[in-house]
């Protein structure tokens, strides 16, 4: 069968054939109708993740969506890849899809939709009328998160990124207030603490680590003796921007910040999955979620993942 098949880290992978999988007991092979390149499968293949590929060469992709054998539509998971023809998934992976909702939407939507919902209300429990922070808004996922925040009933949410023309945009998506991270230094730490108002920030989701977050964290902090009962809830998803920050001691001491991370390791029941996924679903069937996403051949595999996508989630069709 046809595949993309990665043969070194921080490469770009190649389309080729490959054996089909085998399924381990208690699998089946999945039809593959849909494979979306997310922001984890560039990581994993950059060696810049902190999970590895079990071998190489291997077939790119964490989550898809296609067909089972009796023909039931669903979006899986796949330990084996999702970038090719077949793939092999467990019972334990799979979720079915609407009838209305069509495979390639589904399948753009549900990592950076359902991590943006999972962190929103299974973490960080946000409260209605709350201020929310996405620290990396322009991207799939950050635009995603602005909408999800908006319908779970945010008062108001600033959403900064480097992108000017996205960052436009965002205010029909939801954002009150935008910060351009053009800026740097000192003129960006003044950006984030006139956002943020005398109430602060309820919560922030982090897409970005790095220089803008490690600014960030600085300028949330507070240089005197004042009691103060705020609470910040930093929730660390991504590390588009680097991978380390610094952090000062005195800045969880003077700010009330918790820092948490939404990962492989803190994940959900299922039964929040399962409902995190249903509302994004019905979010989706009713249009009331918009996904920027292209269909692409998954012959122009090497192609696509060697250019920024700027902001829009390339769905590999077989």
């Amino acid at each position: 069968m046809k595949a993309a098949v990665l043969h070194r880290i921080g490469e770009c992978p190649v389309f080729e054939d490959v054996p089909e999988p085998v399924p381990a007991p208690g699998e089946q092979l999945v039809q593959v109708t849909a494979a979306p390149l997310n922001a984890i499968d560039r990581a994993l293949a950059a060696g810049s993740h902190y999970a590895r590929p079990d071998a190489l060469p291997a077939v790119p992709g964490v989550v898809g969506a296609g067909r089972l054998p009796d023909g039931a539509r669903v979006l899986f998971g796949s330990q084996g890849g999702t970038m090719a023809e077949r793939a092999a998934t467990g019972p334990q992976w799979c979720y079915p899809i609407p009838d209305s909702v069509d495979d390639a939407l589904a399948a753009a939507a549900w990592n950076p939709g359902l991590s943006a919902w999972m962190a929103l209300t299974w973490q960080a429990e946000l409260q209605p009328g709350q201020t929310v922070l996405v620290q990396g808004a322009t991207g799939v996922t950050g635009k995603l998160a602005v909408q999800l925040a908006r319908r779970l009933g945010a008062g108001r949410i600033v959403a900064s990124g480097r992108n000017p023309e996205t960052l436009r945009r965002l205010a029909e998506l939801g954002a009150d207030t935008t910060i351009a991270l053009e800026t740097a230094g000192a003129e960006l730490a003044a950006a984030y603490a006139a956002a943020a108002g005398d109430s602060g920030y309820d919560l922030i989701l982090d897409y970005l680590w790095g220089n803008p977050t490690e600014v960030l964290l600085d300028a949330l902090g507070n240089h005197d003796l004042r009691p103060r009962s705020a609470r910040t809830r930093l929730i660390q998803v991504g590390e588009m921007a680097g991978t380390h920050v610094s952090l000062p001691a005195g800045v969880l001491r003077s700010a009330g910040i918790e820092i948490s991370g939404m990962g492989s390791g803190t994940m959900p029941p299922r039964e929040v999955i399962e409902r995190g996924l249903a509302e994004l679903m019905g979010l989706l069937e009713r249009g009331e979620l918009h996904v920027d996403f292209d269909r692409v051949p998954l012959s122009r595999v090497a192609e696509v993942w060697a250019h920024d996508q700027r902001g829009r989630r390339p769905v590999f069709v077989p």
